[in-house]
């Protein structure tokens, strides 16, 4: 019976919901691998308190520093983890091992070491590159989505990577924040378009 006719039938009257299911007002939505992402990583935020380069002999796989300190890579590396259960470490080293000649060897290295080469933000890149997570650098706001990565060269030719977040900037609408740390623990930040992008990858969890 269509609906013209069942309101001729009610005497006009429009009883149409009345024939529907009942739908409930809360929908439950998953969540995204990229929001899983970015609030892994802002769960740092106030637990990694310290910038600390220093070199550590690390347990393999899943070796980690103090979680009260770490690098730029740390942030990326733990929300991995933390999401997905994904180790960057192992991954990393694995691939090296297997195409040591793929990657940089600006510290003079002659074989992988799992202590630190995950730690290096031109390893991720030549990791992230070979995972056929690489996009073009833009500079439209939208490219960038959460969690995204992004390599960044820092004033003294400083090599730094950040979590792209779900937040966007009070000063310039559109403008993503990163997640990241750059000097004083992780934190969330307006500084995605404050130093020269390298490189901007997505590196989905099945692309391990």
């Amino acid at each position: 019976m269509d609906v013209t006719r069942r309101m001729v039938l009610q005497g006009g009257l429009l009883t149409l919901a009345s024939t529907l299911p009942a739908v409930s007002g809360a929908v439950s939505v998953a969540p995204t691998w990229p929001s899983s992402l970015v609030e892994a990583a802002r769960a740092q935020i106030g637990v990694t308190t310290r910038y600390d380069p220093t070199y550590v002999k690390l347990a393999y796989p899943g070796g980690d520093v103090a979680p009260d300190r770490g690098v730029c890579t740390d942030v990326v590396i733990r929300a991995y983890r933390r999401a997905f259960g994904l180790d960057l470490q192992k991954l990393l080293h694995e691939d090296m091992k297997a195409n040591f000649s793929a990657y940089p060897k600006a510290w003079g290295m002659k074989a992988p070491d799992p202590n630190i080469d995950h730690r290096r933000v031109p390893n991720l890149a030549v990791y992230f590159v070979r995972r056929k997570a690489a996009l073009p650098l833009q500079d439209d706001f939208a490219a960038y989505r959460p969690g995204d990565l992004v390599t960044q060269m820092l004033p003294g030719n400083l090599t730094h990577i950040v979590i792209v977040s779900s937040k966007t900037s009070t000063e310039v609408p559109g403008r993503p924040l990163v997640i990241q740390n750059i000097g004083a623990g992780a934190s969330e930040d307006d500084t995605l378009f404050a130093y020269q992008r390298t490189g901007h990858y997505r590196f989905a969890p099945s692309a391990a």
